[in-house]
């Protein structure tokens, strides 16, 4: 079953983490320095922000698959959607490792269709400290991550480091 996911960036993580809570009803499930997470079931969203020195918004949409086999079905339907599909496998970003593939709507927001496989200690890879000097360049991820992978694509945001 598909969860549609929000990402949003924001000035101030806490300010928000109590505007959402009220919002959702609830805690966030994930809440870190720079990022707060919402699994919310009604309606079915996963519901992220970070305040990681980037723009201030919307920073991309998506939809999360509970298995690789969905995942797998999506990619045909998003290569339909935009030729210019980037595939990533094993990616390290915001406190997890999942497999992703990225497309660019008409209007330029980046959609990441992706299977989480566990998590990781910090926002862009496990070996890696994401800074606001990475963010701004976009090299906050691993070097198979979003920042490279994007990079590739016409996309106005640079993933999930944004």
């Amino acid at each position: 079953m598909k969860r549609f996911h929000v990402h949003v960036g924001v000035n101030d993580i806490a300010e928000s983490v109590r505007f959402y809570s009220q919002v959702f009803g609830a805690a966030p499930s994930v809440l870190k320095d720079d990022y707060a997470k919402w699994m919310v079931e009604d309606p079915r969203i996963n519901f992220a922000i970070s305040a990681r020195g980037s723009r201030v918004g919307v920073n991309h949409l998506g939809l999360q698959v509970d298995t690789g086999e969905e995942l797998l079905r999506m990619r045909d339907q998003l290569a339909a959607a935009d030729a210019s599909l980037v595939t990533e496998t094993g990616a390290n970003c915001c406190y997890a490792k999942s497999d992703k593939y990225w497309v660019t709507d008409p209007q330029g927001i980046a959609w990441e269709t992706y299977h989480s496989l566990g998590t990781i200690p910090r926002f862009g890879s496990d070996d890696e400290v994401a800074t606001p000097e990475k963010v701004a360049t976009g090299t906050c991820c691993a070097t198979t991550g979003p920042a490279k992978a994007i990079a590739a694509v016409p996309i106005k945001t640079k993933g999930c480091c944004a």
